[in-house]
């Protein structure tokens, strides 16, 4: 029931949930952020003490075929890799922010980002589920479903929204 004097905001629900996408997608951001600060700490550095080292804080054998496909990998990474990687980090950053402060303010174009974004992840996703099912990978594809469809929700009730207040005001 509204309280006196206040009118009720058809809307409040929508805009917690684009919220809650906000502050998702922020927590996303920021957590590249900081794998791109890793990557910038790891330049001139020997990457594969680094991963010998953290196998052997989580008691890891390196006689496991995991173990020696990261050490490999380890092995590889040049420093032009890890500023490579990091840009890459800080262009998505920057993307996930600005999406996140677009929806935070319920902004249009935010909601078309978080579609287009969301909608391009899904069949990468899609490959990951074919090449194992996870709980981890089926979490992330199922979230990833339900943003994109939230957002299409989003645009395509607020696009009949201004088709009919321009009906009722054509001249508006």
């Amino acid at each position: 029931m509204p309280r006196p004097g206040t009118t009720p905001d058809p809307h409040r629900r929508q805009r917690r949930v684009l919220q809650a996408v906000a502050a998702f997608e922020f927590f996303k951001g920021t957590f590249v952020m900081l794998m791109g600060f890793c990557a910038l700490a790891l330049v001139h550095r020997d990457v594969w003490l680094y991963a010998e080292s953290l196998l052997a804080v989580f008691h890891i054998s390196t006689d496991r075929r995991s173990a020696q496909l990261f050490l490999d990998f380890a092995d590889n990474v040049t420093d032009a890799r890890l500023w490579a990687a990091a840009r890459i980090a800080f262009g998505y950053t920057a993307l996930r922010f600005t999406e996140a402060y677009g929806l935070w303010r319920c902004r249009t174009w935010a909601e078309w980002v978080a579609l287009v974004s969301g909608a391009l992840l899904l069949p990468l996703e899609i490959r990951e589920l074919l090449r194992g099912v996870t709980a981890l990978r089926s979490a992330f594809f199922v979230g990833n479903v339900a943003v994109v469809l939230f957002m299409l929700y989003v645009i395509l009730s607020n696009r009949r929204e201004r088709e009919l207040a321009h009906a009722e005001n054509p001249c508006d």
